[in-house]
């Protein structure tokens, strides 16, 4: 697409200079809602969100750090508790992983189209449209639940056995089907959250989070060994958690009303650009979600092939300890796309380079410093999960498969904030293109060429996961760089012909 029709797209939505009679009508040419917030005409967050985008990272990314890291302590604690009912149970889990990934995915992926439309309309000044695409958001949600839903519990078996689950389905199966109940509450709290990140408000999720993994530990153990539901103890303290968390979210938005947005039916008039808007973002994140859970499906069917089903027990439990050392930089990544999508909507191109650069030194920093740290402690962190007589054997591909896994963790960041850039900016199709570069063909292609064609076994499975994800992100991070420098050029240019005339 054009520079010149990319611009006419986005005009309703980052363009700050429109003419009057854009301000009067939307572009179905309804008039807009007359109301206005009862809240202030900004809030703490907007301004942060507006301001520095160096301070804005720092003070979006504090709190989601802090949400997101208990939220991965609590799925390390889970895997744990798991892990004590046997090798079986944790391979179990491991093949309904993909599924989760998405659903959650999904979540995730409309998350992020919402958040880029919602603060590339706040950095635009353009209020009373995104109070109706907020409401938009959750009618949406609404839809995609049950299109999700229905033909998920209906087809599970099936699909769990196509993914290689064989002598666990019982287990898999009666694990993924409680957690399928749920997806309608799963996807509720992402598009929340996503709503809260778009208006620079980072509190609120942390405290919906915090309690979610809080809850979550303190029923796990209860239902799972307490309780004696086993695997299905551990599903149902998500369904509870996950629950509590969306009644929470509901009373934010629907009584307490201090949101930036205003969430009532008066504001709402359905706009088809809006729906397009966010999945123009949304479906593109949502597949690169789905990328990621197919390569997982990849990896689990190769190891099955090349070692046995305790190779897949190691791989999915071990990458819980490897998305606990990512929080700190994915939660800086999330944080960007609202200070990419508020200064792509404000113009300013130079902040978009600023917050890209900023952001990846953070994470190469704290990603070095972790990878260190999990380097050297791999053996007891391994021990977490092998401590039954079941899965003691384990132990040295466990530390084997985490201390590998740390060579990349400080490229992870060139890729994660390559991919926020592009979903904050609205361009979700190039997102996904990344996403599709790394999982297909470098992920799975050098994980296939190591362990299958050169006979390496899983250990050349999992380096050959390594290798794929380094080049993948590195390339990723290029071509971002090379897009933002291209959006200044393109400022600086059009500045020069105005002052020449």
């Amino acid at each position: 697409m054009s520079e010149k029709s990319e611009k006419s797209d986005l005009k309703d939505v980052t363009d700050p200079a429109a003419d009057s009679e854009s301000k009067s009508k939307t572009e179905t040419g309804i008039p807009e809602i007359p109301e206005i917030n009862e809240t202030a005409g900004t809030t703490e967050g907007v301004e942060i969100l507006t301001g520095d985008p160096k301070i804005a990272l720092i003070k979006l990314s504090i709190p989601l750090i802090a949400a997101m890291m208990l939220m991965s302590v609590y799925n390390l604690i889970d895997a744990v508790w798991v892990a004590g009912l046997g090798s079986d149970a944790l391979a179990a889990v491991g093949f309904t992983v993909p599924l989760i990934i998405m659903v959650l995915g999904l979540g995730t992926g409309i998350g992020a189209g919402v958040n880029s439309l919602l603060s590339r309309l706040i950095g635009a000044g353009e209020r009373v449209r995104a109070d109706n695409a907020a409401m938009h958001s959750f009618i949406l949600t609404a839809a995609v639940a049950v299109l999700i839903t229905v033909p998920g519990l209906m087809f599970l078996k099936p699909i769990l056995l196509a993914l290689g689950a064989g002598s666990t389905i019982d287990l898999a199966f009666t694990y993924a089907q409680i957690l399928f109940t749920g997806t309608v509450m799963f996807l509720f709290t992402e598009i929340g959250y996503a709503v809260f990140r778009s208006e620079g408000n980072m509190k609120r999720p942390m405290y919906a989070m915090a309690a979610s993994a809080v809850l979550n530990i303190i029923l796990d153990p209860i239902f799972i060994y307490v309780l004696d539901w086993k695997i299905a103890g551990a599903a149902w303290a998500s369904i509870i958690s996950v629950a509590t968390v969306s009644c929470v979210m509901l009373y934010w938005f629907c009584v307490r009303k201090d949101s930036y947005f205003r969430f009532s039916w008066s504001c709402y008039r359905f706009e088809g650009k809006i729906i397009k808007d966010m999945l123009v973002v949304g479906i593109p994140a949502s597949l690169e979600y789905f990328l990621i859970a197919i390569a997982v499906i990849v990896i689990n069917l190769l190891l099955v092939d090349v070692a046995s089903e305790d190779a897949v027990a190691v791989y999915t439990s071990a990458w819980t300890v490897v998305m606990v050392a990512l929080v700190p930089l994915v939660s800086i990544a999330t944080a960007a796309i609202s200070v990419y999508g508020a200064n792509f909507g404000a113009g300013k191109y130079d902040n978009l380079r600023i917050t890209l650069l900023y952001g990846v030194g953070m994470g190469i920093v704290i990603s070095a410093v972790i990878g260190a740290f999990t380097y050297v402690f791999a053996p007891n962190i391994a021990y977490l999960f092998t401590y039954t007589e079941g899965g003691a054997h384990l132990i040295g591909d466990f530390v084997f498969f985490m201390q590998i896994m740390c060579l990349y963790y400080p490229f992870s960041a060139l890729g994660l904030m390559a991919n926020s850039l592009f979903q904050g900016i609205g361009k979700g199709g190039t997102s996904l293109c990344i996403s599709i570069c790394r999982e297909v063909v470098f992920v799975a292609i050098f994980a296939f060429l190591l362990g299958k064609f050169m006979g390496l076994g899983q250990y050349g499975v999992w380096w050959g996961c390594v290798l794929g994800y380094i080049i993948g992100d590195s390339v990723a991070f290029v071509w971002s760089y090379l897009y933002v420098r291209f959006k200044i050029r393109e400022t600086l240019r059009r500045d020069e012909v105005g002052a020449a005339v």
